[in-house]
């Protein structure tokens, strides 16, 4: 049977003792049911509970191993950096040059100058391919590529910068009078079957204004012309054999006044019809060819230049310049003619007339049989007025 202990007991066996002796045989006693339970739960708990808190504590935060960091100082040690030198043709530094970095990583991109020694440095980059731009004043921009490794400091070989090529723009304007000049000396080679001059005719379109002093030069070369003094003696000689203005009388004198007034004539109408009067009235006395369009309106041109004019504006205008000419002509022949033969004012105006239709019919010849017959004419597209 076994034993019990009464609390208080001091001359028997304890209490572990008599537990050890219950327990070897098998039996506890009913006191100490709910204190063994409690040991057997906590037990458990233990055994079952510790490994799986640790479980879950080694899945919450890893361990830390020795040389281990975190993400953003592992890339830091993965960037790079690049260094170069920015030199000219002779090798010197270029200072303050314009470096411009690109990569594929949009948010990497910098922007440098070169210092004094021409160097210039970017830290913190990620590893991959870059490129970056070169410019500074005076040279041409130049780009360069490399590829950056994980952890490298890249040395870029010396940059060197072309000088920048100029390109100059020159634009040559030839005055206008320069541009007249030459336009004149073509009309001076202009000669009826080669040899009657056709000075005052242009068949350049949009010819250059002429100068005053171009328009004095082509009248004094008009009137001396050595066909020009030609013709006069043919018309002093048919005025002789006419007997006209027979003041003068026959033989050589006769013909020298004959001579003398046609030639006053000739020198006084082309001089104030076609220098003096144009300088002052900015108008242009040669009659430019139309060579296009129909018959009609050709005819009509031609008729109309009669009494119209291009001014050095290249506007049309009235030919103040060739009637007032002819007007003041005939006035000033009264100076030398015979007194039977002088022109009252009404023959003066009448002969004034005369001229106008005189001129109309010159520039039909002009307009369609003179060109025909005239050398040396410049190349020509038809103008249209």
């Amino acid at each position: 049977m076994p034993q019990t202990l009464q609390a208080g007991s001091s001359d028997g066996p304890n209490r572990t003792q008599i537990l050890r002796e219950n327990t070897k045989e098998g039996s506890i006693p009913v006191k100490n049911h709910g204190t063994g339970n409690l040991v057997r739960v906590g037990l458990s708990v233990l055994f079952w509970g510790l490994p799986a808190l640790s479980l879950a504590q080694s899945q919450m935060s890893p361990p830390a191993t020795p040389g281990s960091s975190s993400p953003e100082s592992h890339v830091r040690q993965l960037s790079g950096s690049i260094v170069g030198t920015v030199v000219d043709p002779s090798g010197a530094a270029v200072a303050r040059a314009r470096v411009k970095l690109t990569s594929d990583d949009p948010t990497a991109n910098q922007e440098a100058l070169s210092d004094d020694d021409g160097q210039f440095t970017f830290g913190d980059i990620s590893p991959g391919a870059f490129q970056f731009t070169i410019a500074a004043d005076g040279f041409a921009t130049k780009t360069f590529s490399g590829i950056l490794h994980p952890e490298e400091e890249f040395k870029a070989p010396p940059i060197e910068l072309a000088l920048a090529t100029k390109s100059i723009e020159l634009r040559v304007t030839v005055p206008l009078s320069e541009v007249a000049q030459e336009q004149i000396k073509e009309e001076e080679k202009q000669r009826v079957l080669g040899f009657i001059p056709n000075f005052y005719v242009s068949y350049v379109p949009n010819a250059a204004p002429l100068t005053s002093r171009q328009k004095f030069e082509l009248a004094w070369k008009s009137t001396l012309d050595p066909v020009t003094l030609a013709l006069t003696g043919v018309i002093a000689g048919g005025q002789q054999a006419h007997n006209d203005f027979s003041h003068y009388g026959q033989g050589l004198q006769g013909f020298g006044k004959r001579y003398g007034a046609s030639y006053a004539d000739l020198i006084t109408s082309t001089f104030i019809g076609d220098a003096i009067l144009p300088s002052l009235l900015k108008q242009d006395p040669r009659y430019f060819y139309k060579g296009s369009g129909n018959t009609r309106s050709r005819i009509l041109y031609a008729l109309a230049n009669s009494v119209i004019c291009r001014g050095d504006n290249g506007h049309w205008q009235g030919n103040y310049s060739s009637i007032l000419g002819s007007i003041a002509a005939g006035g000033i022949s009264n100076l030398y003619y015979p007194a039977t033969n002088r022109s009252r004012v009404e023959l003066t105006f009448t002969n004034a007339a005369l001229r106008i239709g005189a001129t109309a019919a010159t520039n039909l010849l002009q307009e369609f049989l003179i060109r025909r017959l005239t050398r040396k004419i410049p190349n020509h597209h038809p103008n249209n007025p």
